[in-house]
């Protein structure tokens, strides 16, 4: 980017504004003339610049910085929201590092956002381990697919690093690992489904893994209570109900006490895949001592408890029976309790099932192969073969439920599925809610638009009552009083709440002390704090690094600067201002190109174009051989954001490019020096004619040559074919 002028120039400029760019007759010559002739930011007093837009007005350089500068400042403000790890505010310590006795938790990612990119590191001496590698998905950002945490401590600790426990599937909770574990090696620990889960998300990456990296992992048996020495650390799986199979809790002994982290969960009583929570091997773990409870509190403003995922099924089985048509649900796709009860009531209705969705296809692949859904033989059709079907024979699960971009269900609500058409008569059930600080409220309302649009029966939980239908959502995630059993069963001595916001922090915590808990012994818990534990204390006592990392379409981490850069551009635009000039006489060897992306479009601005050309050709006068070229460049951008925000009231990103050309201005044959010119930042160009066997061109030939490397730059530039008046 170019450099900022500095106070001088910006005292010079102002004197400039003031008057003339000259001294008037009789007047006294001013101090400094050399730069107030060569800063030149304003026609000449009594000429004001003509107004080409309605918008035109006079306008200060000052101003028109600040309105540059404020730009920025919105867009700091935005990337701060999602505190990214260079302006996260906490700077690497050297004296993180220690082998103190002392048991440290240090939360990387879930303590905000809803509990998004969960990660936890549990470190006793020279070990260490982590529990849960997940990313965020809902941010929105240009070009943005997810976050990952920002890892910069585990390069401190690398050394210590023994093992990543995964709680469950979800990609909150595994998202990360590709990113991280390939940097940061170590084996991964998780139960039979999850494991499976992991070794999906790596094959189906859509980066390769580095060159001699080998995943490694390891099954553990969270029925039989299996333990395994992982260095100092004993580490045991204990089975709770969640939205996706093989969920649990991790048991982690260490040297100091148990530390016992719930990951998500819900106690449901009667799961359809009978995997019922483990609440007798809890009970029996809070009566051998537990130091330490994570607990999950992402649904702490909700009082009671979360009803059975049992609860729906029956409304299931009854829109099944009253639909004429072709039935469509969308649900989540890693729910397999939800899909099983989906297939039971197909099944009783006698209808065929298809299924669309990468990430549901790939889920059920799992399940089936771990034997953790049953699905009687021929109910499965694929999906291209709906339309020949049928309609009352046929359910199509899908997923969407969320409005997701290019999910099945958006695709087949717009028409641009290319299998599905939507057609009235057809019935479309959507089971699930927003999930919580996404932002999909907006993109469910759309799709459901679209659906009613096409006139078909749309039935959503949230709407149940005047849709006419019975519950079709229950949550993943337990209520108030579920958080309060965990804490019951495990009678930890000391509590922190884990995977949420800091206001459902507060509420699980004031609920606990309500209940008796000792206030001293639970805290909250920030991305980044060290909390440090002994047998009978805890303190918090420092912070390391914390922060996210952007990740693209591709999988590929974008660096910050890139971000902030499609801020600005989605701003106010991009304006490129390309200049030939003759390296001897300082002359324009061509009329200023212009090229404007997210701007104006410039065949409709034609008087301002004119006056922007004649303002650049003027400049170009008062400035060059005044200053060296560096300076002029950024004396330039300046002069142009001036003028572009007193014609326009906005302020794009304006990149001068300034090509210096030997032997122009009908000179070329006496130039024959040896003086070589450097290449700017900015794209300045500086070419010698001193090798005796090359022919000499024409000022004209030079011209025309320069002409089509311009094309050629223009293209590198904004990838397709300028847009050029």
């Amino acid at each position: 980017m170019d450099k900022k002028p500095n106070n001088n120039r910006g005292r010079n400029n102002s004197q400039n504004n003031s008057g003339s760019n000259g001294p008037k007759k009789g007047g006294k010559k001013p101090s400094n003339n050399r730069n107030s002739k060569s800063s030149g930011q304003q026609m000449p007093a009594g000429k004001p610049r003509p107004k080409t837009t309605d918008v035109a007005r006079s306008a200060s350089r000052g101003e028109a910085i600040r309105a540059q500068r404020r730009n920025l400042d919105d867009v700091n403000k935005l990337i701060d929201k999602y505190k990214m790890a260079e302006h996260s505010g906490k700077p690497a310590r050297a004296n993180v590092i220690s082998n103190d006795p002392k048991l440290k938790i240090i939360a990387l990612g879930g303590m905000d956002s809803g509990g998004s990119k969960n990660m936890i590191v549990v470190e006793y001496k020279d070990e260490a381990v982590v529990i849960d590698c997940g990313n965020e998905l809902g941010i929105d950002l240009p070009g943005i697919n997810y976050g990952i945490a920002d890892v910069s401590y585990l390069e401190q600790i690398k050394h210590k690093l023994k093992a990543y426990i995964i709680t469950h599937g979800h990609l909150d909770h595994i998202g990360g690992l590709p990113h991280i574990v390939p940097r940061y090696p170590a084996p991964i620990y998780g139960s039979n489904f999850t494991i499976g889960m992991v070794h999906r998300f790596f094959d189906n990456f859509g980066i390769p893994m580095p060159e001699g990296f080998s995943l490694e992992t390891v099954s553990m048996n969270e029925t039989t209570h299996e333990k395994l020495k992982i260095g100092s650390f004993f580490v045991e799986l204990v089975r709770v109900t969640h939205s996706i199979p093989g969920s649990t809790v991790v048991v982690l002994d260490t040297p100091v006490g148990r530390v016992v982290c719930t990951g998500d969960y819900k106690l449901d009583p009667k799961p359809h895949d009978h995997e019922i929570s483990d609440l007798e091997r809890l009970r029996e773990l809070g009566k051998e001592g537990v130091l330490l409870l994570l607990n999950e509190c992402l649904s702490a403003a909700k009082p009671g408890r979360t009803p059975p995922e049992a609860t729906i099924e029956g409304t299931f089985v009854d829109l099944f029976q009253r639909s004429p048509g072709r039935v469509f649900v969308g649900c989540f796709s890693s729910n397999m309790n939800r899909i099983q009860m989906l297939v039971n009531a197909a099944v009783a209705h006698n209808r065929k099932i298809a299924m669309d969705g990468r990430s549901m296809l790939s889920t059920l692949e799992v399940a089936i192969k771990l034997g953790m859904i049953k699905i009687p033989k021929g109910t499965f059709v694929p999906i291209a073969t709906v339309p020949n079907m049928k309609d009352d024979g046929v359910v199509i699960i899908c997923t969407g439920s969320q409005g997701e971009p290019n999910s099945a269900l958006q695709r087949m609500s717009s028409g641009d599925h290319k299998h599905i058409k939507l057609k009235a008569q057809d019935t479309v059930i959507l089971s699930s809610t927003p999930i919580p600080e996404s932002g999909n409220d907006r993109l469910i309302s759309g799709m459901v638009d679209d659906l009613n649009r096409k006139n078909v029966n749309v039935y959503r939980h949230t709407t149940r009552e005047i849709d006419g239908c019975g519950p079709l959502h229950v949550s993943g995630h337990g209520s108030l009083d579920d958080y309060m059993d965990m804490i019951d069963m495990l009678q930890p001595k000391f509590v922190m709440p884990i995977y949420g916001s800091i206001t459902a922090q507060q509420y699980h915590n004031r609920e606990a002390i309500r209940r008796g808990f000792p206030q001293a012994n639970i805290k909250t818990i920030d991305n980044g704090e060290i909390n440090e534990f002994t047998k009978n204390s805890m303190k918090a006592n420092g912070e390391v690094p914390t922060g996210i990392q952007l990740v693209d379409q591709t999988g590929a981490v974008v660096n910050n600067v890139v971000v902030k850069d499609r801020l600005m551009l989605s701003e106010d635009g991009l304006v490129v201002i390309i200049l030939t000039m003759d390296k001897k006489t300082g002359r324009l060897m061509t009329s200023p190109d212009i090229i404007s992306r997210g701007f104006i479009y410039m065949r409709d601005s034609e008087e301002l174009m004119n006056l922007f050309r004649s303002e650049l050709k003027r400049a170009v006068i008062q400035r060059y051989k005044r200053v060296d070229l560096d300076r002029f460049k950024t004396e330039l951008k300046d002069y142009v954001t001036h003028f572009l925000y007193e014609q326009t009231q906005r302020s794009p990103i304006v990149i001068p490019v300034v090509n210096i050309i030997s032997g122009g201005g009908g000179n070329g044959n006496k130039n024959s020096n040896n003086d070589k010119g450097s290449n700017s930042s900015n794209g300045s160009n500086d070419q010698s004619n001193d090798e005796p066997k090359v022919p000499e061109k024409t000022p004209e030939q030079i011209a025309q040559d320069q002409q089509d490397r311009f094309a050629v730059l223009r293209q590198q530039l904004l990838g397709h074919d300028p847009r050029t008046d």
